[in-house]
């Protein structure tokens, strides 16, 4: 997908470039800084920086991999946090928007993010988090690039709280698990008896009615809903997969193979770029074979974003991350 959170070592990221959350002296320091120099090899990266020279918080400059499997590091200096009123969040975005259109000078289809300054800068983790997603995902609406946002451990990252808390309580009066079970359990004991019903009566219609008739009224496919949907919403195919957080060639896929399946995932990501209310969503889904249950917490979590009116695709993967789940895209 175009922008994926992570958990991983930075330093293990097999992209184009790593992001190097640096000093304005471009010196080795601790941190993800200390571990990029070491896994890169400290003495010919600290002899590159060396000819650098400097680097002015915000801006980026760009050396070579060296020893890592990526082919460039961007270095780039954060502000520290001095309590929001010394330009730091301007500062902040400027890092990631200057390191982006280096990569992009550079032909890099894919870069790695630390969450600049949310370490020994002090910058709050949820605020650097914001600024990290709303500066990314505004780079994407207007470029093809994948971008990782890696976390290294869950105490680097975290949603607001009252948004958990609301999350976690929709969870907790919605989710159900074993009682669940026994009720599909039940529920399909007494579905196949009325299958047995309908398809008795079927079985008579269909003597009297011939092949040919009977595919002409199949349902329409998910790439046909599909484009529907964007067609009646009057969106490009440019917004909706970006807004969907897809890569352009599977949306290519999609577009041009009328019997193609995605990913559960997929589907409902296009739902949310479409803005699709619970219905219309649940519409989308069938065409492709799924739907929503109040058995799978990660379905929980989607419904409460759609009945919330909240379709910002990044800010439900922030929750599905927090709650362990897989994220939306592809």
């Amino acid at each position: 997908m175009p922008l994926e959170l992570v958990r991983n070592d930075i330093t293990k990221m097999h992209v184009d470039a790593i992001v190097n959350a640096a000093n304005t002296d471009l010196k080795m320091g601790g941190g993800v800084c200390g571990a990029i120099f070491h896994a890169a090899g400290a003495t010919e990266l600290e002899k590159a920086c060396e000819k650098i020279g400097s680097c002015k918080v915000g801006e980026a400059v760009i050396t070579d991999g060296f020893n890592l499997d990526a082919k460039f590091i961007i270095h780039t200096p954060g502000p520290v946090w001095q309590g929001g009123g010394q330009q730091e969040a301007e500062l902040l975005k400027a890092s990631y928007a200057n390191s982006l259109e280096l990569a992009k000078k550079n032909h890099c289809d894919s870069i790695a993010f630390p969450l600049i300054s949310a370490g020994i800068y002090g910058y709050p983790k949820e605020e650097a988090l914001q600024i990290a997603i709303s500066t990314i995902s505004s780079f994407l609406l207007t470029h093809d690039m994948l971008v990782y946002l890696v976390i290294f451990d869950k105490k680097s990252f975290g949603i607001s709280k009252k948004l958990y808390q609301s999350i976690h309580q929709y969870i907790d009066e919605h989710y159900v698990e074993e009682i669940e079970r026994v009720f599909q359990r039940d529920r399909n004991i007494f579905e196949s008896f009325e299958r047995m019903e309908v398809q008795q009566s079927d079985l008579f219609e269909a003597k009297n009615t011939s092949l040919a008739t009977l595919l002409e009224r199949l349902d329409p496919t998910f790439s046909e809903r599909l484009l529907f949907f964007i067609d009646e919403k009057d969106m490009t195919d440019v917004e909706t997969y970006r807004r969907a957080n897809i890569d352009r060639r599977l949306f290519s896929k999609i577009r041009n193979g009328v019997d193609y399946t995605p990913a559960k995932k997929t589907a409902i990501a296009f739902a949310i770029s479409l803005q699709l209310n619970l219905e219309e969503t649940l519409d989308l889904l069938y065409t492709a074979g799924y739907t929503l249950s109040r058995s799978n917490k990660f379905d929980v979590i989607v419904e409460y974003f759609i009945k919330q009116s909240n379709y910002n695709i990044f800010e439900i993967n922030e929750a599905l991350f927090t709650f362990d789940q897989p994220m939306l895209g592809a």
